[in-house]
């Protein structure tokens, strides 16, 4: 594949794909999004996406490199009324096993952009319309790759106007969940991936309200499952005085499906200001309920040969436990993976653009792990050593956190994907926490 004589497709116009089309926007001279759904002119679910009807954030990182990808948007997301968590502490009511981290502000240099999915997307996919080299195509079912040598040379698809077989240099397969490479590497001769899995078993249940902006000061509610309590729940406040209301169990807990018990199933643990605003709430829709059985990391870096001209983006390569919201966030590292790889050329692309993108994927991933084993136990399946180790403590760190400014900082940062989990390991972190914990005369959360 040479660069700037090219044609790369991307599979997916999610978040992903999107992301992997700016990027590769840069080194080809043209760029095909293919997507089966008729993509919308204005900011509203698809059913491609069907977790768009489901609360989303964007982390800091995330929000970093939508900026760099695409300069002013968030901007522009401002003017359209998308709300921006920094330094106020009683815009967000963060409460992490069981512990309300209060204070739990990002900070001016570390901002949390509050787009609606489908505002995120359509912003995103407006820009990359303008770029004279990206060829966005809606309507176009992807039926499977083009195989030449042992290399794949393009895609089968099918539009409304009929089969269609389209050559590239390079296909950038972002379908998500739904990821078909697996598959496609067997017809290739290659083995599948290795997959490293956490058993979450959950579900979740969400609908879009209209709040009344004077009965929550928080843009955003996050309420974590706990080991005696495993549901939890999400509130994102977005554009237009719209909030997404999310109720999520985990380890087999399913909430209702209904707005009255939704509301019932949280009743036990919500705030009571939060819940009495819900109560006061309009439904902007009916509640959508979706399952999580796993989440799921497959080891695309560790494969010793991957064909040429084919790539992997998004939640085909990772899907975590959507309850952390880190989901957007790891797409865009991902990308930001892909373009380091195509900065040093395309010569053995694959193997150094998943290496390169499993190094902030494996952060998100440890911190997701230890959070569902601290939770769930023995129940999420068999896990790396250092996640079995660090679970038993996350009650008690996360004591330490909710009782220290400096602490909740730190570990802020590690949760918004700013900092590596490393950071956390230091002696004086440790010494902090130890002393708070000794302060305190901890107890167990449960």
């Amino acid at each position: 594949m040479r660069t700037r004589e090219n044609h790369a497709i991307v599979l997916g116009a999610g978040m992903g794909g999107l992301l992997a089309a700016r990027v590769l926007a840069d080194h080809c001279a043209k760029v095909t999004v293919l997507d089966r759904d008729a993509l919308p002119g204005e900011a509203r679910p698809r059913r491609g996406v069907p977790q768009s009807a489901h609360g989303h954030t964007l982390l800091p990182k995330g929000g970093e490199l939508i900026e760099r990808f695409f300069p002013g948007l968030l901007a522009e997301f401002g003017r359209c009324g998308v709300p921006v968590i920094r330094e106020d502490p009683d815009e967000i009511r963060f409460e992490a096993v069981g512990h309300h981290l209060a204070g739990a502000a990002p900070g001016p240099e570390a901002e949390v952009h509050v787009p609606s999915r489908p505002m995120l997307e359509k912003g995103v996919r407006e820009r990359l319309a303008r770029m004279s080299n990206v060829d966005i195509r809606d309507r176009c079912a992807v039926e499977g790759l083009r195989f030449a040598g042992g290399c794949v040379t393009g895609v089968r698809a099918t539009s409304t106007d009929g089969p269609l077989h389209l050559d590239a240099d390079l296909v950038v397969d972002a379908l998500g969940r739904g990821s078909r490479t697996p598959v496609w590497l067997e017809e290739l001769g290659h083995p599948r991936p290795e997959e490293d899995e956490v058993k979450v078993r959950g579900t979740y249940s969400s609908l879009q309200m209209r709040i009344d902006p004077h009965a929550l000061r928080e843009k955003m509610v996050l309420i974590s499952a706990t080991r005696l309590r495993p549901k939890g729940m999400a509130l994102f406040r977005h554009e237009n005085e719209m909030w997404d209301v999310s109720v999520f169990g985990v380890g087999g807990c399913k909430p209702p499906s209904d707005l009255a018990g939704m509301l019932e199933f949280v009743a036990d643990f919500a705030p009571a200001h939060v819940l009495d605003a819900l109560r006061s709430g309009q439904p902007l829709s009916t509640p959508e309920s979706r399952t999580f059985p796993t989440s799921r990391w497959r080891r695309y870096d560790r494969m010793r040969a991957f064909p040429e001209g084919l790539l992997v983006l998004g939640d085909g390569v990772c899907s975590l436990n959507p309850t952390y919201g880190q989901g957007m966030t790891v797409a865009a590292v991902q990308a930001d993976a892909l373009a380091t790889a195509l900065r040093d050329g395309t010569h053995d692309l694959a193997r150094r653009y998943f290496r390169t993108a499993a190094k902030p994927i494996r952060d998100a991933w440890n911190l997701a792990a230890v959070a569902d084993r601290a939770v769930l136990g023995w129940r999420t399946g068999p896990l790396p050593l250092p996640v079995r180790a660090l679970a038993p403590l996350a009650d008690a760190f996360f004591s330490a956190v909710a009782n220290d400014a400096v602490l909740r900082d730190r570990f802020l940062r590690v949760f918004t994907l700013s900092a590596p989990p490393a950071s956390l390991f230091t002696a004086s972190t440790g010494l902090r926490a130890a002393h708070s914990l000794i302060r305190r005369g901890w107890g167990g959360s449960g």
